[in-house]
């Protein structure tokens, strides 16, 4: 009866054992629809080969790109420059192919207008912020001449960054510790936040409809502010201890999640609850390189990216609500280091191959492509994967949002792609065009006489043209006929 009873024993044991067994991996691994997604490089004869990509030491990604254009920072002899490349001039880039040169110092980072796939703004060594309009079908000649140039800042401006959701508002932050906010539309700097970083901006984001903006300092705070109140919202020092740069965002859910380094040098990501910052809702430690880890997070499906500088991988995360709250789901890797990388707007994205994210890495001499795909059977659209994202129209213009009115992104359906036709591409352009918007202006603030006074001096004008022309046809007779007078004397 023993023997039964212990052998009875060691029974149930090894039973309870085996289903613990069976459940650990069952809690490890979560549903998830990203949990199969995979990245894969394109073709060499997909890429942007022959490219000095900027050696300057900045953190930034190097790297902007929309449906229309990829644009990267290169090195430059006496200034200053970046290459705005059609998504489809691939392989070999002429080293005479026209550049963006303006700046009188490198170009420290990059930025696409999100409401208007031709306009781009750049901060630069020389102390400007410059906006550029690129024409229709990329760069023909070098262009030297911005639209607009912001003068405000006393050192070198190494973060530019455009409202989600406002017409013309452009933020930027220096080395000089200051963020100025601009209205393109004018030139003006509309709001100075002075006195609220005692030293080196590592990051600054806005939040998803553009009411708050978080920074990241040297000073090892993470700060989120309102920057029509200039008041700090909330703060939390030492959101990691290391000394090396953090990097912070905004989350649709307003959340804020950060990658920085722990007092060992340990790279870590941590997500906050910006009403509560005393304690994060998670932290992760992920490795003990030594690369900047660069965030790059998609809103619809709430996965973030992340790329370091110097790394050869791309890691990405699914954030939910559940704990541990930042789920790990796969790393793409490859042999190359990445010098920066370029992260592609949603609605420039392949939805029949059921492509997620698209990343522009940049190697020492060229630009590669790197798709993540969601793989799926069906060729049908996946609604599950493409949820309305933001479109390219504004929700309220640069006015309403300094007066501190708010709005919320214009949502876009992807069923059928988005191809920008030409009357909502033209539209695109007429709205956030800063050049057709100032001679807009100039134009309704003409008064009937004024413009009768217009008219008669453009009658003047014409008229001189013509007499110019008449005489520039006589002498040209003149001419002709003195020249046949002398060859008739030389024979």
């Amino acid at each position: 009866v023993g023997k039964v009873a212990s052998y009875d024993g060691a029974t149930l044991k090894v039973t309870e054992l085996f289903s613990k067994a069976i459940l650990l991996p069952m809690r490890v691994v979560r549903a998830s629809k990203f949990r199969h997604v995979f990245g894969q490089a394109v073709k060499n004869d997909q890429c942007y080969d022959d490219i000095r990509v900027s050696r300057v030491t900045w953190d930034s990604s190097f790297c902007a790109v929309n449906p229309k254009f990829v644009a990267i920072i290169i090195e430059a002899s006496g200034g200053g420059a970046f290459l705005v490349l059609p998504l489809l001039k691939t392989g070999r880039i002429d080293k005479a192919y026209p550049t963006v040169c303006g700046h009188t110092g490198p170009v420290l980072d990059i930025d696409w207008c999100p409401h208007n796939d031709h306009v781009i703004a750049s901060g630069s060594e020389d102390c400007t912020v410059m906006v550029w309009q690129i024409p229709e079908n990329g760069l023909v000649t070098p262009l030297a001449e911005p639209v607009v140039v912001l003068e405000g800042h006393s050192k070198r401006v190494g973060i530019v960054t455009w409202h989600p959701t406002a017409r013309n508002v452009l933020m930027s932050a220096g080395c000089d510790n200051l963020i100025i906010i601009w209205n393109v539309g004018t030139g003006e700097a509309m709001i100075q936040l002075e006195d609220m970083h005692p030293d080196v901006i590592f990051s600054a984001c806005w939040s998803r409809n553009g009411a708050l903006i978080c920074t990241a300092c040297k000073d090892k705070k993470i700060r989120v502010i309102d920057p029509r109140k200039e008041k700090i919202v909330a703060e939390k020092d030492k959101a990691h201890d290391g000394a090396r740069p953090m990097r912070a965002i905004f989350l649709a859910d307003g959340n804020i999640f950060t990658t920085g380094f722990s007092r060992m040098s340990e790279r870590q990501l941590a997500l906050w609850n910006p009403k509560s910052m005393e304690e994060p809702i998670s932290v992760h430690e992920l490795d003990t390189s030594n690369g900047v880890l660069l965030p790059f997070y998609d809103a619809d499906t709430n996965v973030v990216y992340l790329c370091g500088k110097g790394d050869s991988s791309i890691r990405y995360f699914e954030i939910t609500d559940e704990a541990p709250f930042v789920h790990y789901l796969n790393t793409f890797s490859s042999k190359e280091p990445q010098r920066g990388m370029g992260y592609m707007p949603k609605r420039g994205l392949d939805v029949n191959k059921c492509e997620i994210a698209r990343f522009y890495k940049l190697h020492e001499r060229k630009c590669e492509p790197i798709i993540m795909t969601v793989p799926r059977k069906s060729d049908l659209f996946q609604d599950d994967l493409y949820p309305d994202t933001a479109g390219p129209d504004c929700a309220i213009e640069a006015e309403d949002w300094f007066d501190g009115k708010n709005g919320e992104p214009i949502l876009i359906s992807l069923k059928n792609g988005y191809v920008p036709g030409k009357n909502r591409d033209l539209k695109v352009v007429k709205k956030s065009n800063v050049l057709e918007g100032k001679l807009a202006k100039k134009a309704e603030n003409t008064s009937p006489a004024q413009s009768k006074q217009n008219e008669g001096k453009l009658e003047e004008l014409l008229r001189e043209v013509k007499s110019l022309r008449d005489l520039v046809t006589l002498q040209d007779r003149r001419i002709a006929k003195l020249e046949d007078q002398i060859s008739k004397v030389a024979i």
